[in-house]
């Protein structure tokens, strides 16, 4: 409860998690049914990045104001949808600005502060639903859904060592509940030897996941880069990801001899 994603708004974790989120979004949309969206970590919904922890911070420079600044082809829309939305948009208002008529939105947040400001964002709206609730018990109380399809975005912020395997917990627990959802889960790469490990005890099937590497991960105390893990990707959901953590590698890479990207399917 600690945790405050306003020190990291905008860097290049969130460039590449909201990209693909936005990719998610439009995919899944290519067929009339609505969708239930379910955003576990919700943090406070937007961001300034001028003031506050985001500036002392600095790390949207070489993320979002980079993309900002020169946006590639592929990057388009999620740019196009961060420029329309003002502030640095998190997760719940990148997903609400997509949001179809029928579709519908819950989000989660525990940290007092951050739960005030997201239901101050979306008070009012009849397609979200705000809760001050555990994520790893909402999975649970709020699935199944009514709608059919969905989207379930998992977005912890790894303080605890034990954080991997909750999330493995999750993910299984997650399409217990709801089959035919997609759940998409962010990670650190810090370590190889973590993620290696939190792969290794994945026992689901149909499982991707998109990564995008600044330098080697083998320094704990860096973030080396980040990755997605993808339960049920939507139909050629690759050719989409692909140019996108291209892009986003060619303009915030670092030319170091480590970096790369990587979209590859997981046993199980």
């Amino acid at each position: 409860m600690n945790y405050r994603h306003a020190f990291h708004a905008g860097g290049f974790t969130d460039c590449m998690k909201h990209a693909l989120l936005v990719a998610l979004m439009r995919a899944l949309q290519r067929k009339p049914a609505p969708l239930f969206v379910l955003d576990t970590h919700g943090g406070a919904g937007q961001y300034d990045l001028e003031t506050g922890p985001a500036a002392r911070t600095r790390e949207a420079s070489a993320g979002i104001v980079r993309l900002l600044d020169d946006t590639p082809e592929p990057l388009q829309d999620y740019v196009a949808l961060v420029r329309s939305l003002g502030l640095y948009p998190g997760s719940p208002r990148l997903v609400r600005a997509l949001l179809r008529p029928d579709d519908r939105l819950a989000c989660c947040e525990l940290h007092p502060e951050e739960y005030a400001s997201l239901r101050r964002r979306f008070a009012r709206d009849p397609q979200v639903a705000v809760h001050r609730r555990d994520a790893w018990e909402a999975l649970k109380g709020l699935l199944p859904p009514a709608q059919k399809r969905g989207l379930i975005l998992i977005d912890p912020p790894y303080e605890d060592p034990a954080e991997y395997q909750r999330l493995a917990d999750g993910l299984k627990l997650a399409q217990s509940r709801f089959r035919d959802a997609v759940i998409a889960a962010w990670y650190p790469a810090k370590r190889q030897a973590s993620v290696r490990a939190f792969f290794g005890s994945l026992t689901l099937r149909d499982v991707v996941v998109a990564e995008l590497l600044l330098r080697e991960p083998v320094d704990p105390t860096k973030l080396n880069g980040c990755g997605l893990v993808i339960v049920n990707p939507p139909y050629r959901f690759e050719e989409a990801a692909m140019p996108i953590l291209a892009a986003l590698l060619e303009r915030l890479g670092q030319r170091d001899a480590g970096e790369g990207i990587a979209f590859r399917r997981l046993g199980g």
